[in-house]
């Protein structure tokens, strides 16, 4: 009889390494402000813009990596973000949503790095998908309803389309599958344990864009 414990699939891996650095992001003081209606729509907006920065550089990056034998199979055109948030800048900020917006360092550091990996390194480029995409379809739901009972936005309405995934519907389903993707992910152990690291630099990464929008948007004592 064979009793050799089966190998810890790669997704339960990456979720548990990275666990600490996701519980940290989302416990930063300016996502409880926001979240806890503590803040105006302005902070909102500013999210928003860092947001776009962030996906710009994903889903720009993404076309070139279609074929590549490891990110390939993780890029969905469902997923797209950055249509949809440029909706929801021209309705934050105007028509011309575009004139001033400016990253903050800690973004332009963040969109970098996601940049670089889909230029040089598509199976660090997956530990950015992992960790942007996967939480949108989770938590961002909770941000998206927060938002709409906050700042009166119309349900999954202009403001919170970002949130809104049109042609996922079953969200459940969907990352029971992205997860298969990921144990199935063409890497060897090594290379997993490299993903895993990045991963885990990218929600830090996150971290400093959250701790940098405390600092822009500080509650008064």
């Amino acid at each position: 009889m064979d009793t050799t414990a089966a190998p810890t699939p790669f997704s339960t891996l990456i979720r548990t390494a990275s666990h600490e650095q996701h519980t940290e992001a989302e416990a930063s003081t300016f996502m409880s402000d926001l979240l806890g209606g503590r803040l105006g729509v302005d902070a909102y907006t500013r999210y928003t813009e860092q947001l776009w920065f962030v996906y710009r550089a994903l889903e720009e990056g993404a076309q070139a990596l279609r074929s590549d034998p490891v990110a390939g199979p993780f890029i969905r055109p469902e997923l797209m973000r950055t249509v949809e948030l440029e909706r929801d800048l021209a309705h934050l900020r105007g028509a011309g949503w575009r004139e001033g917006l400016e990253p903050l360092p800690a973004t332009a550091a963040y969109a970098a790095r996601v940049a670089e990996c889909a230029r040089t390194w598509p199976a660090g480029y997956v530990a950015h998908h992992y960790t942007r995409y996967l939480g949108d379809l989770s938590g961002g739901q909770i941000i998206r309803d927060k938002a709409e009972r906050t700042w009166g936005f119309a349900r999954k309405g202009d403001g919170v389309r970002f949130y809104v995934f049109e042609e996922i519907s079953n969200p459940a389903s969907f990352k029971r599958g992205y997860r298969e993707l990921l144990d199935a992910v063409n890497a060897d152990d090594l290379e997993k344990q490299r993903i895993v690291d990045e991963c885990k630099r990218a929600f830090a990464l996150n971290t400093a864009v959250f701790r940098e929008l405390g600092e822009v948007f500080p509650l008064s004592a």
